[in-house]
């Protein structure tokens, strides 16, 4: 099963899930890291740099993970809602598990920021593969 799992990935598009993955969390970092130093609370500093986060996701996800080509207004519109509604699940996710190790259990930022990107990020590629890219695409998957 684990090398079913492997194959999977290591294809054209687990690898550039995996490095847009990478570059998603790194805006989003960025962008957190910005909004604390110049002094937001870090559930606005979470909640501002996941919706940076989920602009670039979308285009990357998109047109270079997936291949959905298409452009046709419907089709975008329905892409879009589908995404941004299940990154809202994971965002929703990232800001109750932000708040409890951080907020609750008193954990470094950085080290909640860190477990709930992990875990968000193979959420993510989940609900795409499964609910939005799935059979959307004009190239090939």
């Amino acid at each position: 099963m684990i090398s079913k799992i492997w194959n999977r990935l290591w294809n054209r598009e687990g690898i550039t899930y995996v490095i847009f993955g990478v570059l998603t969390t790194a805006v989003d970092w960025a962008a957190y890291a910005i909004l604390w130093a110049m002094g937001m609370d870090y559930r606005v500093s979470t909640a501002l740099s996941w919706a940076a986060a989920v602009l670039f996701a979308f285009v990357t996800n998109k047109f270079l993970v997936f291949r959905s080509m298409g452009l046709e207004l419907k089709k975008l519109w329905k892409e879009f809602v589908s995404f941004v509604a299940c990154r809202l699940a994971t965002g929703a996710f990232t800001m109750v598990g932000m708040i409890l190790m951080v907020g609750s259990l008193h954990w470094p930022e950085f080290v909640g920021k860190l477990v709930v990107s992990a875990v968000s990020l193979v959420l993510n590629y989940i609900l795409s593969k499964l609910f939005i890219f799935n059979k959307a695409g004009d190239g090939e998957n």
